[in-house]
């Protein structure tokens, strides 16, 4: 098996300010411009309704926020639910999995 050094930021030369894919951008864009629609449309007076308004920019900020060891929130997601709703094969290559091939 090969093992590459690859320096830690290989990909932020691909990524759009260092730091967002087009899609996580795209997703930004999306919950702001929902939240200043929501904003202009709909006259807010209560604390509830100014949380309700709010939160498609904030959720949406959320899971574009980067983490270290994963892109952001979003990548952290999908690998847990990919994770989850997987087949899991376990390939069983213990203490005695050498002498089993020998026989």
């Amino acid at each position: 098996m090969n093992d590459y050094l690859i320096p830690a930021n290989t990909k932020k030369g691909q990524l759009i300010l260092g730091m967002f894919r087009t899609s996580d951008l795209i997703l930004l864009i999306a919950g702001v411009f929902t939240t200043v629609l929501i904003l202009a449309l709909i006259p807010i007076t209560s604390t509830i309704g100014t949380i309700l308004a709010l939160s498609p920019g904030v959720i949406c900020a959320m899971l574009v926020a980067p983490v270290p060891y994963y892109h952001n929130v979003l990548n952290i997601i999908i690998e847990v639910y990919d994770y989850l709703t997987s087949r899991q094969t376990y390939r069983w290559k213990g203490w005695c999995y050498k002498e089993w091939l020998k026989k």
